[in-house]
């Protein structure tokens, strides 16, 4: 799978997913646009690719920030030529049951996860119609697909994001463009250190028939897939990338 030629910008880069993804998405040949909050970990980011060969600009962004979208975007298409493989990855938390949660934490999450993917993909989709070809991919997860206590607002993100996957395939197929999503299960990041080891060796024991947590890279190689033209034919999809929680 080569992706030489092609330009990915990938949201929430510095660390964990979004990190996995960009360093695979350049080791298979794309030049790599890294944008999220913390310049400091982007620029490493740079030069780890740049020293194994590959190419990649660093781009501070708060996706929060709709300006800040808009002339990041502006940015790495008249440094880099085009977009043409999205990767819409950033996302936070911010967990509280329903009765307690507060405006500002359920606004926050959508903003981040839902909203953002909604206006990065409105700042790329010109290049990649003027191409006629491109490449979508929104990370999700399995708490979209089954729900969970405590985050609603994270579910709600997660789930809107595979309503927009589908639409926005439905949308663009007709210009070559794709739209997937990749929905991971318990992944080992930034995201998940701060649970107990007890409670994650009873998730592997009870819930994950492949018997692992996953990692970043798992993640990584999905959507290095989907950005490929090997899955020319597939969009509209979303790829589990979860060790067997959720089946059917």
């Amino acid at each position: 799978m080569t992706l030489s030629g092609h330009v990915a910008l990938v949201t929430g880069a510095s660390q964990g997913i979004g990190r996995a993804c960009a360093l695979k998405l350049a080791k298979q040949g794309a030049t790599v646009a890294v944008a999220a909050r913390n310049e400091e970990k982007l620029n490493a980011l740079v030069s780890e690719i740049a020293a194994s060969g590959g190419k990649a600009s660093a781009f501070t962004l708060d996706v929060s920030d709709e300006e800040q979208i808009k002339s990041v975007f502006k940015a790495a298409i008249g440094q880099l030529g085009k977009i043409d493989i999205l990767v819409n990855n950033a996302g936070i938390t911010r967990d509280q049951l329903v009765m307690r949660m507060k405006r500002a934490d359920w606004d926050a999450v959508i903003n981040t996860n839902l909203t953002s993917a909604y206006l990065c993909t409105q700042q790329a989709i010109g290049s990649m119609l003027k191409q006629r070809w491109g490449r979508i991919i929104n990370i999700t997860s399995i708490f979209g697909q089954t729900g969970q206590a405590g985050q609603a607002n994270y579910a709600s993100s997660k789930a809107g994001l595979i309503g927009l996957t589908m639409a926005l395939a439905r949308e663009v197929a007709s210009r070559n463009i794709t739209c997937n999503a990749v929905a991971p299960g318990f992944i080992e990041t930034a995201m998940t250190s701060t649970l107990s080891d007890e409670l994650k060796q009873k998730a592997v024991d009870n819930m994950i028939p492949l018997g692992r947590v996953g990692t970043a890279e798992d993640v990584a190689n999905a959507v290095a897939f989907l950005a490929s033209d090997e899955a020319s034919y597939i969009t509209g999809h979303v790829l589990n990338v979860n060790g067997g929680m959720l089946m059917g």
